[in-house]
Parts: C-alpha cells; sequence; structure tokens
C-alpha cells in the first residue's frame, strides 16, 4: 500500500516515514499543503491506473494550505482516497469539522505508532473494498476465502465461520507470513474502543485455529510468542 505523508514537521515526517517504510509500504512526504495538494491528486490517478490503494496521513496546520482546505479541495474534486487527518487538535469541534470535510479518520498527537498502522490498514481494507482490481479470492496452502460470497474451505471442505471470525481470517489472509500484534488485530475487527487489555483476540484466535487447522497436516495460523500471529504455510503442528 501507497501512504503519502503530508506533514510540515521534518521530525515527525522522519519518524513516521522510517517507521511504515520498516513495515513494507510505500511513502511519500509533502512538506506543504499546495504541494500535498497536488501529490494527493496524483497519487489518486495511480491508484487507478495500477489498482493499488494508497491513503494520505494529512497534518491539520499546514503552510500554504490548511490541511481541511485541502480535504475539502480532494473531496469536491471526486477523489476517494482514504484520509487520516493527523493533528494536535483534538477537541471534539475540531474532529466533527475534519469529519464533515471528508476525512476517514482522525488521530490526535501526541500518538502511538502501533495505532497508526492499525487505522493505516482499516483504511486500506476499505481502499481494496473499493478498487475494480481487487482480489476476490484469498488462498493460503490449501485455505481459500472468497471475497464475495465470504466463504472459507480448506482442503475442498466448507469451514463455517462467524462474522468476526471471518474478519479475523480475512486480515491475516490478507498478508501471508506478516505478524499482526494483538493490538493491531484488535484495532482491525474490534474497532478502537474495545478495552485493548481484553483477551479477545486470544480467545477467538483459539477458536479459527480449532476450526482452520485441527484435522490438518499443516499448520497456517501461528502464534509469536510475546508479539502477536501470522498465518502461513508450515508442515509442523507446532504453533
Amino acid at each position: 500500500m501507497n501512504v503519502l505523508i503530508v506533514e510540515d514537521d521534518a521530525r515527525i515526517a522522519d519518524f513516521l516515514m522510517r517507521g511504515l517504510r520498516a513495515e513494507g509500504y510505500h511513502v511519500q512526504r509533502a512538506a506543504t499543503g499546495p504541494l500535498g495538494l497536488e501529490m494527493a491528486q496524483q497519487a489518486a490517478r495511480d491508484a487507478a491506473q495500477q489498482a493499488t490503494p494508497s491513503v494520505v496521513v494529512l497534518d491539520l496546520m499546514l503552510p500554504g494550505m490548511s490541511g481541511m482546505e485541502i480535504c475539502q479541495t480532494l473531496r469536491a474534486g471526486g477523489v476517494q482516497l482514504p484520509i487520516l487527518m493527523l493533528t494536535a487538535m483534538s477537541s471534539l469541534e475540531d474532529r466533527v469539522n475534519g469529519l464533515r470535510m471528508g476525512a476517514d479518520d482522525y488521530l490526535c498527537k501526541p500518538f502511538e505508532f502501533e495505532e497508526l498502522l492499525a487505522r493505516l490498514e482499516a483504511l486500506g481494507r476499505r481502499a481494496r473494498a473499493v478498487q475494480p482490481g481487487r482480489t476476490q479470492l484469498l488462498q493460503v496452502h490449501d485455505l481459500v476465502l472468497d471475497r464475495e460470497s465470504m466463504r472459507v474451505s480448506r482442503a475442498g471442505q466448507p469451514i463455517s465461520l462467524t462474522a468476526r471470525e471471518l474478519a479475523l481470517l480475512e486480515l491475516l489472509m490478507s498478508a501471508p507470513g506478516r505478524m499482526f500484534s494483538r493490538e493491531r488485530i484488535l484495532a482491525n475487527v474490534w474497532g478502537h474502543n474495545e478495552d485493548p487489555l481484553t483477551n479477545v483476540v486470544d480467545v477467538y484466535i483459539r477458536r479459527l485455529r480449532a476450526k482452520v487447522d485441527e484435522g490438518h497436516p499443516a499448520t497456517l495460523i501461528q502464534t509469536m510468542r510475546g508479539l502477536g500471529y501470522r498465518l502461513e504455510r508450515v508442515e509442523s503442528n507446532m504453533a
């Protein structure tokens, strides 16, 4: 996924760029409002041509043109790139105004990088959902998820999952081999209002593993102890 950071604070921008690139994102940065608008418009054109999802991380206070103005201009021009507004202005009125101008999400400074990642992943999933070139079938080894019908099978045998289990499995299958922390899973599947101390992720992973892995020689759902979970083909039943 491509991420455009529109942020004039060099320290914050450098922190975000290094962190996101380490997570495998393609990252660009604009330091002024007018340049940010131009790059966002170009990113929208590129996304349409390449079927590659892009997300804009947009600071509110920018030289030359505010984040609110950029957001409003993009939406007025029909640009539907997901926008995460990033700002130190945290009042309810500021958040409401940002969302009304067309932002998809709002994150206040200071913030935890893990939460930023989770929000970007959620926005990226929305972006992929509306793209014509979106892959409808996800497959890892002999596990198949049809995103259109939301049906799951393994080795040709159907698996019955609840809506939450489906959402969790789709997240893991969207990036085989990638480790998802409990916090990122919680934010993506349950939302940002869920208690971060809850063990609901571990409970659902156990349920999912019982339905997906039990009775099969290859264990797909892997536990990265102390870190999180990932989905990949292995030859052992050890998790």
